[in-house]
């Protein structure tokens, strides 16, 4: 399939750190491309992706994060990986991210993990990624034995991951900061994994949702570790996701300095419960953080 039939078819270290972001805003920056995680509108990049990425792209989204990849066929979203890719680049947008399906490994041998270890850094590599993402555990692997487990796997995939000339990171939800008999997964995946081999991607919803932390206080314990965002809103009732300005989250008071997080990536983010559909959501995000948020990076 050439070019044109894929596009037709869419038819501040130290002090800094305490401060407002007012104090350190307009300092010279890097400026980082606008992302969208993919997971937030997968009812229509089932349906169509290349017209999905054109009107995120029309949103102002530039950089994505990538989900569900079929790694025994090579394939995303139905494409294969250099397929994809050509989708992307004729569009003009990249894809730094993918979130991979690791918690199945858990349970697995080390051949197994490293065979599908392999298979991701194949699929991002075509993609022209930079890094490579453990997403979650299932709800049934969250012991304290199996976050212990899951740390000396993500050492094991961080090194195989590093050596192919990729970044890996683990991305944090809400369960890993439950009390477990005086211990917490998070605690554990912070302590017992290799800062050099294990990156961390925040997500700044999840940590004002179950952490006793603020995102600026995890990443004063580790500066420079954590090179991805994710930034999403808490509705003010029910504590669900929401659209970024409808919240309760007030992102110009928690947003960490992206130079001490290490801060490569950032993706906007919502898991569901749209005002009114996946689409509508992603508009109303981009608007919001465009106008409010981004002159912070």
């Amino acid at each position: 399939m050439n070019r044109r039939k894929f596009i037709e078819k869419a038819g501040v270290l130290g002090t800094t750190t305490i401060l407002p972001l007012s104090c350190f805003s307009m300092a010279k920056r890097h400026k980082y491309k606008m992302g969208y995680q993919l997971f937030s509108i997968r009812d229509e990049m089932a349906k169509d992706p290349v017209a999905t990425l054109k009107a995120l792209k029309a949103m102002g989204y530039e950089d994505f994060e990538t989900y569900g990849f079929d790694h025994e066929k090579g394939v995303f979203y139905g494409y294969k990986s250099s397929e994809f890719k050509q989708i992307l680049d004729d569009l003009e947008l990249s894809v730094s991210s993918g979130h991979y399906g690791f918690s199945p490994y858990l349970e697995k041998s080390e051949e197994d993990l490293k065979r599908f270890v392999d298979q991701c850094i194949t699929g991002a590599k075509v993609l022209d990624s930079s890094y490579i993402t453990w997403p979650w555990i299932a709800p049934e692997q969250r012991t304290i034995d199996n976050f212990k487990l899951m740390a000396k796997k993500l050492n094991l995939a961080g090194e195989q991951i590093t050596k192919a000339g990729l970044g890996f990171a683990y991305h944090n939800h809400g369960f890993e900061f439950e009390d477990l008999g005086g211990e917490n997964g998070f605690d554990i995946i912070i302590h017992e994994t290799d800062p050099s081999l294990v990156k961390l991607q925040i997500d700044m919803y999840w940590v004002m949702h179950s952490s006793e932390h603020t995102p600026k206080e995890l990443i004063r314990q580790q500066p420079e570790r954590y090179v991805m965002w994710h930034i999403k809103d808490m509705d003010k009732v029910t504590r669900d996701y929401t659209e970024l300005g409808n919240g309760s989250i007030d992102y110009t008071e928690i947003l960490p300095d992206p130079t001490e997080s290490g801060l490569e990536f950032y993706y906007l983010e919502q898991g569901g419960n749209f005002s009114a559909n996946s689409m509508e959501s992603a508009a109303t995000s981009a608007r919001y953080f465009k106008k409010h948020l981004q002159k912070y990076l």
